[in-house]
């Protein structure tokens, strides 16, 4: 009774974290989730309790329709139940009638609903597998039967965090990595599906030291027994539970020895905690980062190919340096026009190579068409993940909408998480709070001119965002709030409670964290802290909230100029620009004096209507600048909408004289045109960043992002059928907005 009292507690305090009550002690913000599940990875035997506790608050919520604590006391019911040693079948049946009641809600709820209700549905018929799937999984650990993969890459921006937390979490990072082996991992599988299969019978004790004693070989060859086991029962459906159970009871007592499944000590449930993922520490300090990392990634899934295939689908970033000089000795070499004809008996007497390249003079021809082997081809048309949603993220297209285990495609072998940690862009700092639009239009156009990743991965995206940890300036000085410091975040915490409660609370402690002096409370602390909070992002986010990435195609006043084109995620910022000569100062001054300071301009917009008509407008104002916010302030608001906020210079009369009064001028649209008539010029700043600022310009066309994919398939159509303005074939299947999916726990909740 002391410790359901308990457990009942934290999960109503968490419940009131949720209704925006935060506890007493702000430290605990953010810590009530964690807390909870290390108490029952401690003590096992509460896991049954922590799981009756979680469906009755479930059923409560239910009944008085408070829907804001479905989503997070599901999410936690499920990370309970991965992990649990063994739960009574009268637990398994109300979660399971609880979820599929969940398939009458709207989105996000039936969504959710039907995710774990397939998961409880493999997990009944096979106890274990999900927990086996996972480690499986995120381990890279060789199965047959389940070929899947999972990494977490983790970017932190430089710019944004100081060098001292990078170090940090890097260092925390490769501690959590070291401290688990690939041996131990499979042990682990081992002991959790023979403890799920046989409850109370199994000796959890003297199986955990029979395979510490075993040699490496033994362990796998009893994981893959386990595995095969396990995924056997899981494919065949309608087996029996009592099948799948003879069959590890067997598995047991052979690993054991004589020893009989009834004759295991009455020391209760033992725990089998899941292993820290897979995760990568990276600094994002170049453009071609992220490919190079997925393909990395990819290359020991890749072991049957020959490097001529890896040759042929990448485009090498070591072919450059291959051709500047010899491969061997390092002589340097030209490229020079061929004028090889193609025969033979044409080409001229061979040059006497160099000692170490003497093998690898020999001329090789190889046919014009490249015949790619099976298992390397990558066959260009729409995006392929392995969920088959066509969505996490359009280079890290965010995925599994339905067991993220079964719904995948056949030959699909890799998923990877891309977790990205940015500070919030401070008043003085001005640097964007997340950099990933650039880099994400970046890594599509790549991929949509050779296709290599997509029919391989599926990608998701994650925001972590996280305080620089610096002095902040004074309140008086700028008063900044914290959505105009992280507007992505932001947002995200108002779309989900359940990621503002987990990830936005911990903006400030992560760095405190990461900063604590050497000790061993500290490595104690952060190792397990830092990577679970990732870890259980990254399990369960699965949840798309897609922002629109727009485009924009500068014009600048020197004709010789080229137009610029760029991309924003988050506002689009004009100011009046300084006139550089003193008589265009003086031109100006003149001019403010009459008509009041700014510049006039020309908008174009197509205003954004209920009846979702387009309405072309014009005007023509005069104006101090603009703003253009992508992200809405409620979160309600449409996301593919630019929010458009002019500061018009209005001219007053009256008998003291002429005066000027600014107003701001609202609308919204998704395409705006703008233009300065009198050819002066005007700065453009792109998502708060200092960096990607444009001077001398005289014009703006601002539209959302197409796909490349897209325009790619449209150019090749546009060929064949120079007639057809309307999208045909494929074109009309393919994505045509470039979105930006970040996951959260629950999506937008309406």
């Amino acid at each position: 009774a002391e410790v359901e009292s308990d457990i009942l507690r934290r999960v109503r305090a968490l419940l009131r974290e949720l209704d925006g009550h935060h506890p007493s002690c702000q430290s605990d913000r953010g810590m009530l989730r964690w807390t909870l599940h290390k108490k029952t990875d401690q003590n096992p035997r509460t896991s049954c309790v922590l799981v009756r506790i979680l469906v009755k608050e479930l059923e409560r919520a239910e009944r008085g329709d408070l829907r804001h604590y479905i989503i997070p006391l599901l999410h936690t019911l499920m990370y309970t139940l991965i992990q649990a040693p063994c739960i009574p079948d009268e637990l398994w049946a109300r979660v399971y009638d609880f979820c599929k009641r969940l398939l009458t809600l709207p989105k996000p709820f039936c969504t959710i609903g039907l995710d774990y209700a397939s998961r409880l549905q493999v997990e009944r018929a096979a106890p274990g597998t999900l927990y086996q799937r996972m480690v499986i999984s995120e381990q890279s650990l060789p199965s047959a039967p389940f070929p899947y993969q999972e990494r977490i890459f983790i970017f932190a921006d430089p710019e944004l965090l100081p060098e001292a937390i990078c170090k940090a979490l890097a260092t925390d990072t490769e501690a959590a990595q070291a401290s688990q082996s690939p041996r131990g991992c499979m042990s682990c599988v081992v002991t959790h599906a023979l403890q799920a299969a046989l409850g109370d019978t199994c000796d959890t004790h003297g199986l955990r030291a029979r395979l510490q004693a075993l040699p490496p070989g033994d362990v796998e060859h009893w994981f893959q027994q386990v595995v095969a086991a396990v995924e056997g029962a899981g494919s065949e459906g309608g087996s029996e539970r009592g099948q799948h159970t003879a069959r590890l009871e067997r598995i047991y007592q052979r690993l054991l020895g004589s020893l009989p499944a009834g004759s295991a000590p009455q020391e209760g449930l033992q725990g089998t905690p899941l292993p820290n993922p897979n995760i990568s520490f990276h600094l994002w300090t170049e453009d071609e980062q992220l490919w190079k990392e997925l393909v990395l990634f990819l290359r020991p899934l890749s072991q049957s190919c020959e490097p001529e295939c890896l040759g042929q689908e990448l485009e090498p970033l070591e072919v450059q340096d291959i051709l500047a000089g010899c491969a061997c000795c390092g002589q340097s070499r030209f490229s020079v026009l061929s004028t090889d004809s193609g025969i033979e008996r044409d080409l001229p007497a061979p040059e006497e190579p160099c000692a170490p390249c003497a093998e690898r003079a020999r001329l090789r021809r190889k046919g014009g068409i490249k015949k790619k082997p099976a298992g390397c081809t990558g066959t260009p048309g729409p995006d392929k993940n392995l969920s088959g949603a066509p969505h996490h993220l359009p280079l890290l297209d965010v995925g599994a909408q339905g067991t993220p285990w079964v719904r995948r495609q056949r030959g699909g072998r890799g998923r990877a998480a891309a977790v990205s940690w940015h500070g919030p862009a401070l008043p003085w700092s001005r640097v964007p709070p997340l950099p990933s639009a650039h880099l994400l239009l970046h890594s599509r156009k790549r991929e949509a001119r050779r296709v290599f990743l997509t029919p391989r991965l599926d990608l998701q995206f994650y925001h972590i965002p996280v305080a620089p940890g610096q002095a902040q300036p004074s309140a008086a000085a700028d008063p900044a709030g914290p959505e105009e410091l992280c507007e992505v975040a932001g947002y995200l915490g108002r779309a989900d409670p359940w990621y503002e409660s987990n990830i936005n609370t911990l903006c400030h402690m992560i760095p405190k964290l990461a900063t604590m002096p050497p000790s061993p409370s500290r490595a104690l602390v952060t190792d397990l802290f830092l990577t679970d909070v990732i870890a259980y992002y990254a399990r369960m986010g699965t949840q798309p909230v897609c922002f629109q990435v727009h485009s924009v195609k500068v014009l600048f006043q020197d004709p010789a100029q080229d137009p610029a084109e760029d991309v924003f995620l988050t506002e689009l910022l004009t100011q009046v620009q300084d006139s550089p000569s003193h008589r265009e100062l003086s031109t100006t001054k003149r001019k403010s004096t009459l008509d009041g300071p700014g510049m006039d301009l020309t908008v174009t917009y197509r205003k954004v209507v209920l009846s979702a008509r387009q309405k072309e407008l014009a005007l023509s104002l005069r104006s101090t600048g603009l703003l253009m916010k992508a992200i809405p302030a409620q979160e309600a608001a449409d996301l593919g909408c630019l929010s458009v906020t002019i500061t018009e210079i209005i001219r007053i009369n009256n008998l003291a004289g002429r005066s000027f009064s600014a107003v701001a001028n609202r609308f919204k649209t998704r395409n705006i045109k703008i233009r300065s008539p009198e050819q002066r010029p005007f700065t453009v700043r792109l998502d708060k960043d200092s960096r990607r600022t444009y001077r001398d310009v005289i014009g703006l066309e601002v539209s959302p992002c197409l796909e490349p994919s897209y325009c790619l398939q449209k150019t090749r159509t546009a060929k064949s059928s120079p007639l057809d303005t309307e999208d045909v074939g494929l074109v009309k299947y393919l994505p045509k907005s470039l979105l930006l999916p970040i996951n959260t726990f629950a999506g937008v909740i309406p």
